[in-house]
């Protein structure tokens, strides 16, 4: 069948019958194994996403059976999702087509989409014109002359125009060259064969051109060699001022030759596209490597569910036909169906590499860095921000399908040593921003020994009967979720605290370090993987690090100044309320100790002559621990002496 009569059939078929209710798992016994192109559709019948697979049903139940590798973008158009079609085509490379075929009628709102006309620069050179010339281009066809290109950020087209017209004698000008004419400056100045005036045949100036496409090819030696001799002519000539210019010049010709990847061949063409998402938006890097140089790049960041970018590197080749002799990347889901859909549009053979290794890995792993970058860099400042607070939040009310926007949301986490000194955090995040005004700290008391469970639960039940108490902003405001570092346990008597204290209906979930598990108050016995690239994901980790953070804190002060305390009341006089006075003064035993007697003698229960017996007593105290540890130390040998002697 002709390819025109079956898109003609396909468009027919997505408008068959809409159904207001679809199960999807009995829908997807129906589906064929075989290659073809899916649409996702909304309640409206609109299409929002379109998609290819080499196995239909494989790819299809992949949405709409539990998984946790779904990414944070897929799960939200999901929670759209009203019912699928199919097309089944009758190769891969077919699917390919026609899923871009359809990106373009329909674009829909959750695939990557060339929707801006950015097109890049290209040189273009016909050999089949008797004079021919370097045409500055931004579009592609097959016309049967040779393009260079395209030159992306880092490197000035114009200045590799002006060195071709600068080191080469070809024309820069549009002149019909029908009629003879007299010939321009450039001609005096040595830069032009002038064929304009007869005064060269067409074999002579394509001979010149060649030249050029040399040196655009990569052979950068003969333009050095003659700028370098017209600066040294020119510096002979004292005319400093044009030797200037070739020097800048030379540089010019240095900065690019310095791009060259030394480990790829000199006449190499690398397109390398690599991508990278942060769960609400997609980035997608391009680096250009031409003669073996690295001269540019092109990053593009989109609201896409996709993944696969075969979809995109086909409609950017649809749109400017591929010049590169090979492409490389990781990120297209079937790199021999894209190679097959890319050379029917390229006139040339194009091949698709996926390096594990070597300068090609290298070369994708600096593309992904650049497409990561792009996405950290998106946006103003405030809008950065607001997609890893406000946004983080409404992905997360999304993912976790919550009843309510989890504004405010308490962290809690427990820290002790061997059960000693056991301390609780509990710190609240407001819009996804800590409000550190609202932090609390618990010391836990009716808890015996090491446990954490218990330790969690009396911190909770005491937030929690305060809550109606109105007397603290902090523990009279209900928080939104409530978040416990760890895993099944914690979350079993947190809700036990919650039970007890009349809170059931406060949504809670622990976050499990090992994996990153959700586990659902309303759902305890099964998790959730959230993925690992949501900003939603992200933020519960910065919440619940910052609560551990917090506690360790908390605990660490507490277990200081009753170090300091036990010190103190080593000193005979000196009980606990005189050893908490001067922890409270003086922050440790050791600023104690560096204190003057007179600052003690005002404290409460001190006089100057009480004041100086303390110190005494700490300095001989530190005295005596210090010659502890040098005699608990081990002693050199005689033969170590005897070979210090020596």
């Amino acid at each position: 069948m002709h390819r025109s009569h079956f898109l003609t059939l396909i468009y027919l078929f997505l408008w068959v019958g809409y159904n207001d209710f679809v199960d999807f798992k009995a829908k997807l016994k129906d589906v064929p194994e075989n290659p073809g192109v899916y649409m996702m559709l909304d309640k409206d019948g609109e299409i929002i996403y379109v998609g290819k697979a080499k196995r239909l049903r494989a790819r299809l139940r992949q949405y709409f059976y539990q998984s946790g590798n779904k990414t944070a973008k897929v799960m939200a158009m999901l929670e759209h999702v009203a019912d699928f079609r199919y097309i089944i085509c009758p190769s891969e490379v077919d699917a390919l087509v026609t899923e871009n075929n359809l990106i373009k009628k329909y674009t829909p709102k959750y695939n990557i989409l060339l929707k801006d006309d950015k097109s890049y620069p290209f040189l273009r050179i016909d050999m089949h014109e008797d004079f021919p010339t370097v045409r500055l281009v931004r579009r592609l066809k097959n016309d049967g002359a040779q393009y260079f290109g395209p030159y992306m950020q880092s490197v000035n087209i114009r200045d590799i125009t002006d060195l071709i017209h600068t080191a080469f004698k070809v024309r820069d000008c549009s002149r019909d060259l029908e009629k003879p004419s007299r010939p321009c400056l450039n001609f005096h100045l040595g830069r032009c064969l002038a064929p304009c005036s007869g005064k060269v045949s067409s074999e002579e100036y394509k001979e010149e051109m060649g030249k050029v496409i040399s040196f655009l090819k990569g052979n950068d030696r003969e333009v050095e060699r003659i700028l370098t001799e017209r600066m040294m002519q020119f510096a002979e000539e004292e005319n400093f001022e044009v030797a200037l210019g070739y020097k800048h010049k030379l540089k010019v010709l240095d900065n690019l030759v310095r791009k060259q990847v030394s480990a790829l061949p000199k006449d190499l063409n690398l397109d390398i596209f690599a991508y990278e998402s942060n769960g609400v938006l997609g980035a997608v890097n391009m680096l250009v490597v031409r003669a073996g140089k690295l001269v540019g790049g092109d990053n593009r960041v989109f609201d896409t569910a996709d993944e696969d970018i075969s979809s995109y590197i086909y409609q950017f080749y649809a749109a400017s036909p591929p010049v590169c002799d090979e492409i490389v990347t990781d990120s297209a889901a079937d790199a021999d169906a894209l190679e097959a859909a890319v050379n029917s549009v390229a006139g040339h053979t194009v091949r698709v590499i996926e390096p594990k290794q070597g300068v090609r890995r290298q070369l994708l792993d600096l593309s992904h860095s650049n497409a990561a970058d792009a996405l950290e860099k998106y946006g103003s400042r405030e809008e950065r921000r607001l997609m890893r607070t406000e946004g983080a939040v409404k992905q997360l009310a999304e993912l976790l399908s919550l009843p309510i926007l989890p504004n405010r949301i308490e962290a809690y986490d427990i820290s002790h040593i061997s059960g000693t000194d056991k301390v609780a955090s509990m710190v609240v995040f407001e819009g996804g921003e800590p409000k550190k005004a609202h932090y609390r700290k618990f010391r836990i008391k009716t808890v015996e020994g090491n446990n954490d469970f218990a330790c969690m639960k009396e911190a909770l039940t005491r937030r929690l009967m305060r809550l109606k108490e109105g007397v603290d902003e902090s523990f009279a405001t209900p928080p939104d979720l409530i978040l416990i570092d760890g895993g099944k346990g914690q979350l079993a008597y947190a809700k036990e605290a919650l039970a007890e204290c009349g809170a059931e209906d406060l949504e809670i979930l622990s976050l499990a370090k090992r994996e990153e598990e959700v586990f659902l108050g309303s759902a305890p016995k099964t998790s959730v993987l959230l993925p690992r690239d949501s900003v939603a994901l992200q933020m519960l980790q910065r919440v619940r690090d910052e609560a551990h953070r917090f506690a360790i804190t908390y605990h660490r002060t507490l277990r200081g100044r009753h170090m300091s305390e036990t010190e103190l009341t080593r000193v005979p006089g000196i009980g606990k309320e005189k050893a908490a006075e001067l922890i409270k003064a003086f922050g440790s035993a050791e600023n104690v100790r560096h204190a003057d007697a007179e600052q003690i003698a005002r404290l409460k229960g001190f006089s100057l002559a009480s004041a100086r017996k303390l110190l005494d007593a700490l300095n001989e105290q530190k005295a005596a621990d210090e010659a502890s540890k040098n005699a608990d130390k081990p002693r050199p040998s005689a033969d170590e002496h005897a070979d210090g002697d020596k």
